[in-house]
């Protein structure tokens, strides 16, 4: 059972989640977030979702790609709580890149949140598809052949 290339799909999508940070952080990504989780709230109060500075903002996906990148040996020592987490970090990676593409053909998160084209973040995304794409893939490629490899 091969789990570095596992591995390896997770620092590619911990990279491609960083290059999307900086796009994101480059083109103002955060005006379009705050303003649609404001609109989001005006609507549905009870959602908690939060609006953030650009320093906190950007420090916290620092930090939290570091740690993505520290819990790396984890995966690849075959963990299964991490193999879990990969699992829900690339849908969520697939979801935001998916989000980023939809916002661009719409011009708009909300009919009161408008932007220019592309929106904020987008140049990236489909780098954040592919690479969340292919960790998924490795993730049930490896969990087939563990599935099929007998046991010693």
């Amino acid at each position: 059972m091969n789990s570095s290339r596992v591995g390896w799909a997770w620092v590619l999508l911990c990279g491609a989640m960083a290059v999307h940070t900086a796009d994101e952080a480059t083109h103002g990504f955060l005006s379009v977030y705050n303003a649609t989780v404001l609109g989001r709230r005006a609507r549905a109060a009870w959602l908690p979702l939060p609006t953030f500075g650009f320093t906190e903002w950007l420090a916290g996906l620092i930090a939290v790609n570091i740690l993505l990148l520290a819990l790396t040996v984890f995966l690849v020592r075959g963990s299964k709580l991490m193999r879990r987490i990969a699992w829900v970090f690339a849908c969520i990676m697939v979801l935001n890149a998916i989000a980023h593409t939809v916002g661009t053909i719409f011009g708009r998160t909300l009919a009161s949140v408008r932007f220019p084209r592309p929106m904020p973040g987008f140049y990236s995304s489909p780098l954040l598809l592919a690479a969340a794409v292919h960790l998924l893939y490795q993730l049930t490629v490896h969990h087939a052949n563990a599935t099929t490899e007998p046991r010693a």
